[in-house]
């Protein structure tokens, strides 16, 4: 069935109706990355006469599969076309007005994913009264690799792109452009939270509230970690390590040396190879500190006020790193003397690993470096970037435990509670058959309320008393700083 017609800025869309709500798909907010506008600033896209059906998912950009193992667990389609900076609308009513708008923002360590992975499907939003925006932007070495003779982090300027985007056409689908959340989970996470620390909210209007989910203010490269990651890249290539020497080769020819690299710089994170700050998050294409989007780090841009005029939800899964041990047998060949060697590539403290050590001594190597690194990338970050930011803040955790292929509480898995989408084909493959549908509802109808009201429904967090609320399908509850004897190990 066919959804109304709507007037955007740069022509006419039709969609289609689906699960009772119109859903708008594949609307290009940039030009395609391609030709003259490869390794560029977007640019505008072109507009169109008549009327364009969207009523089907456009192309995504250019990404390389996901390793096998991860592949069943994390769906990642890949449609063809060079129009791939396209967001995707879902909306209770086009005809009407001032729903609240949630735009958002995958993860996929910055080299995979898009805005059309099923368990994305913005219907649940809608169905409770939110225009929700998924988008593509720019991955890998197209977004984010650091190239002489081109500017920096261009995939976060895809990001920024696509929220002007909704700004100035979002009421056009029945949607407030004064009430905006952003949201995002992994990369994603880390995502919204870099973009809070440019002060979009507050000098640009383009949100109001921030969900970072399992990814908080710290990651980031220097221009000569990056550029160590691109001279490596070159050389395996044949190429010049400049914009220049990239763009003789399509991103086809790039990306499977772009994976070998990114594989390499996962299994050993070696800071006198790769640069520390690239070790540190194991990540080989991350957001530049460019000096002139990206300024400092996130979290200490937050830390001296950058987005205190954003309200923020922030949180964690309790077991977030056991998602890429597990699964992969790497958690029963790992040894207590390797870890060490992973711990210290990271820049995980010294005494962080030792008091780890005694506090958990039963636990096997792969289960101690899935508890240190979970809490290195993810829990300490995100309690530390809600105790710097000085606008009103919530913190949660996800600790339901997956039952199958011993994930427990891993990364990723709190995707179809908070969308409220158990029953997408995505899902099952890392919850398992019959998930707690009432964990679902208590999720989503939080993300909802935040976004409605800028209040999830528990008290909010401070540094002193460190409430949150703890999502385990069997009691759901607020603790106060949970496993904080373990936190403070990092504090010293």
């Amino acid at each position: 069935m066919e959804a109304a017609v709507v007037q955007t800025a740069y022509g006419k869309v039709r969609g289609r109706i689906e699960r009772g709500v119109a859903a708008y798909l594949g609307i290009p907010y940039a030009a395609p990355p391609f030709g003259e506008n490869r390794f560029q600033p977007p640019r505008p896209p072109q507009s169109w006469d008549g009327v364009r059906d969207v009523a089907e998912f456009g192309p995504t950009v250019p990404k390389p599969p996901y390793p096998p193992a991860m592949a069943a667990l994390l769906p990642d389609p890949d449609r063809p076309g060079e129009d791939c900076l396209n967001l995707n609308v879902w909306t209770p009513d086009p005809a009407a007005s001032g729903f609240p708008v949630m735009v958002w923002i995958h993860g996929g360590a910055f080299r995979n994913g898009s805005g059309s992975v099923d368990i994305y499907n913005g219907a649940s939003f809608a169905r409770d009264g939110v225009v929700y925006v998924s988008i593509n932007y720019r991955l890998g070495v197209e977004g984010f690799a650091h190239l002489p003779g081109a500017p920096d982090n261009r995939g976060l300027l895809d990001q920024i792109a696509a929220l002007e985007w909704v700004r100035d056409n979002i009421a056009a689908f029945g949607g407030d452009p004064d009430n905006v959340t952003i949201f995002g989970e992994s990369a994603g996470g880390m995502s919204v939270t870099t973009l809070l620390s440019l002060g979009l909210a507050e000098e640009r209007g383009l949100f109001r509230r921030v969900i970072a989910q399992s990814g908080a203010g710290l990651v980031h490269q220097t221009r000569e970690d990056a550029l160590k990651v691109t001279g490596e890249l070159a050389a395996r290539l044949g190429v010049e390590p400049t914009a220049e020497g990239f763009a003789a080769l399509d991103p086809e020819t790039i990306i499977p040396v772009q994976a070998a690299v990114a594989a390499e710089v996962a299994a050993l994170p070696d800071p006198g190879r790769w640069g520390v700050t690239t070790a540190n998050c194991g990540m080989s294409n991350v957001p530049v500190l460019d000096g002139d989007l990206l300024k400092r780090v996130p979290q200490d841009a937050i830390a001296d006020g950058a987005g205190a005029g954003a309200e923020l939800l922030i949180g964690y899964t309790a077991e977030e790193f056991r998602l890429f041990l597990m699964p992969t047998g790497l958690a029963k060949v790992l040894t207590h003397d390797l870890i060490g060697a992973v711990t210290t590539g990271m820049g995980v403290p010294a005494a962080a690993v030792t008091g780890y050590r005694d506090r958990h001594p039963d636990l096997s190597a792969g289960e101690l470096l899935a508890v240190l690194i979970t809490d290195h990338m993810f829990r300490v970050p995100a309690n530390r970037a809600a105790a710097a930011h000085r606008g009103r803040t919530w913190m949660y955790e996800f600790a339901w435990r997956s039952p199958v292929h011993d994930l427990g509480a891993c990364h990723a898995l709190e995707l179809g509670f908070a969308f409220d989408n158990l029953d997408s084909r995505d899902a099952s493959g890392m919850a398992g058959p019959n998930p707690p549908q009432h964990l679902a509802d208590a999720m989503h109808g939080a993300w909802v309320a935040f976004a409605k009201t800028g209040d999830p429904g528990w008290p909010e967090f401070d540094a002193e008393t460190r409430a949150v609320q703890v999502f385990d399908g069997a009691d759901d509850r607020v603790e106060h700083d949970p496993r904080g004897d373990d936190r403070k190990l990092w504090d010293a």
